[in-house]
């Protein structure tokens, strides 16, 4: 047990921003998948609703991973968790409005235009994340 609270430990010195690039992308893949397998089953007409329900089911993985391993916080589970989800509505409407923009004007390929999307809310959610939803609290305070 001492072993994993060191290699924790040292892991969470590593800088945030390298741990959600490397979190992220992990949580990133997982939400596409599921992008992926929503639009094969209900189609890529419904791209929209593929897309909110990606967003419905990450987010619960997606909160684990952030606040276990990127921001390492010892904050308050529920507290910390309604902040995601405040994060969560703002990144999933700019998801949404860049994936529609995208299959709109740039190209109807919503694999594509999903992936670009994913790219851009992932910046936009980490600001939100790092000074908004897990400002408090880390290991490191």
């Amino acid at each position: 047990m001492d072993k994993i609270l060191y290699l924790y430990n040292r892991w969470c010195k590593i800088p945030d921003k390298i741990r959600f690039l490397l979190v992220g992308g992990y949580n990133a893949a997982f939400s596409y998948i599921i992008f992926a397998i929503a639009i094969h089953f209900i189609g890529q007409e419904y791209y929209q609703l593929c897309v909110a329900l990606q967003w419905i089911i990450s987010s619960v993985f997606s909160f684990t991973t952030q606040k276990v391993f990127v921001f390492c916080t010892k904050g308050n589970w529920i507290k910390e968790y309604l902040k995601c989800c405040t994060t969560w509505v703002i990144s999933y409407c700019c998801n949404a409005l860049i994936l529609e923009a995208i299959v709109k004007f740039v190209t109807k390929n919503v694999y594509v235009g999903q992936i670009v999307s994913i790219f851009l809310a992932s910046v936009i959610t980490y600001i939100l994340f790092k000074y908004f939803a897990f400002k408090s609290h880390s290991v490191r305070d």
